[in-house]
């Protein structure tokens, strides 16, 4: 924003001596073409594009162009927005991760007409974002635009049946299309409906089968129907093992697509993570990462195509905060970073529940307790976590449950 308007008002603020001119190349942003200007313009944080028209006419008709949103879509990536969620449900606001700031955001006319706790986020992918509301039925929105697609109803088999994972992926950068992915059944009988925005229907139910991988240290399952376990904790509290899910992050799930093969995860009801590969039409379950007896969080998240698991658990009166990545090779568990010890020992005791989301090399985390809640991001190739600042709105600090992760493009079409 700054950048913004420093070019919009730089020749006015100091008059060049003739000595100046001689040394010094000098140009106006007013002598470019439409066609290098919108390319200039492209390459500004998406975060401007909110005020380019108020800077002159010729640059919000800029704003306006179809011939800008094409040169914006030939930008490689734009750094994260983290679109937030409280526990009511009634905010809209982002965490911009190029800015390290908090921004709000209007809600797209077509959500507005329901109310505020109908409709909530279950899916990210690209510059678009996927609600569901009350009803079932989705709706897929540009949330820097506002421009919306509700999407055909599902038939009412598919309705009436289990749903584990919701996934979105898009299915190039330079093609406007995209796909939802749900995945649907009990245990271990598990199909998969796809939407495609190209054709704006739902392609057929296919059915997945279980797949053994005889390469995986997998304890013995006689649970097919995922169950709860309860057990008694070391505080002396009755604990289940089935995973008590934050509303929005209840079919928490991500896709990677890997060698052509697109391959979705979810977490079951007992922290099981199962592997749905659509392109082979078949399942898997991963070894579990602590014992079915313990207490812990846990969630899967996505990163440069990778399926991660960040694990919250407690040992000898501390807790600790990992990332964890499954070698295919080896058919185990490998920890890639870890919180520092001085961080993550403030989580002890607390029933901490983490939702966490991938975006590039970053990880953001929320977290959350009856007494605590903070927000972390952290970098997987410099090994940082850096505690986020709260966002405040009418003087108190707001709590989001979670987050999902999306790219701030105007161009990304619904």
């Amino acid at each position: 924003m700054e950048l913004l308007d420093c070019w919009a008002s730089r020749p006015s603020r100091k008059r060049k001596s003739p000595e100046e001119d001689k040394d010094t190349l000098s140009f106006s942003m007013d002598e470019l073409n439409q066609d290098l200007l919108e390319r200039v313009l492209s390459w500004l944080p998406t975060s401007t594009f909110f005020r380019l028209s108020s800077v002159c006419k010729r640059w919000k008709s800029v704003a306006d162009s179809s011939s800008f949103k094409l040169a914006c879509s030939q930008i490689p990536s734009r750094d994260p927005w983290f679109l937030m969620v409280d526990r009511h449900l009634n905010h809209s606001v982002v965490f911009d991760s190029a800015e390290k700031g908090w921004k709000g955001l209007k809600h797209p006319p077509l959500l507005q007409q329901k109310s505020k706790s109908d409709c909530m986020p279950v899916a990210a992918s690209g510059g678009l974002v996927c609600f569901r509301n009350a009803s079932g039925n989705f709706i897929v929105c540009n949330p820097v635009t506002g421009s919306c697609r509700k999407l055909p109803p599902l038939d009412l088999a598919t309705e009436n049946q289990s749903l584990h994972a919701i996934v979105m992926d898009q299915c190039s950068q330079y093609d406007s299309s995209y796909k939802l992915v749900l995945v649907f059944g009990e245990l271990p009988k598990l199909s998969f409906k796809v939407y495609n925005s190209s054709g704006n229907c739902w392609e057929e139910e296919i059915s997945l089968s279980r797949k053994v991988d005889e390469t995986m240290e997998i304890e013995s399952n006689d649970d097919d129907d995922d169950d709860a376990v309860y057990f008694l904790s070391k505080a002396g509290n009755v604990v289940a093992t089935n995973m008590q899910r934050s509303p929005s992050k209840e079919y928490s799930s991500v896709i990677t697509c890997k060698d052509g093969e697109e391959i979705a995860y979810f977490l079951s009801s007992s922290g099981v993570i199962v592997a749905c590969n659509l392109t082979r039409k078949s399942f898997s379950e991963y070894p579990r990462l602590l014992p079915v007896f313990s207490e812990y969080s846990i969630d899967v998240v996505q990163c440069r195509g990778e399926m991660l698991v960040v694990l919250l658990s407690e040992f000898l009166e501390s807790a600790s905060l990992r990332v964890w990545r499954f070698d295919q090779d080896k058919g185990s568990w490998h920890q890639i970073a870890a919180m520092p010890p001085a961080m993550s020992h403030e989580f002890y005791g607390k029933k901490v529940d983490i939702n966490c989301v991938g975006a590039g090399d970053q990880i953001f985390i929320c977290l959350n307790s009856a007494e605590h809640f903070s927000y972390v991001l952290c970098d997987l190739v410099t090994s940082e976590w850096v505690d986020l600042p709260r966002c405040y709105m009418d003087g108190e600090a707001v709590e989001f449950m979670s987050a999902f992760s999306f790219e701030p493009r105007i161009e990304a079409s619904v």
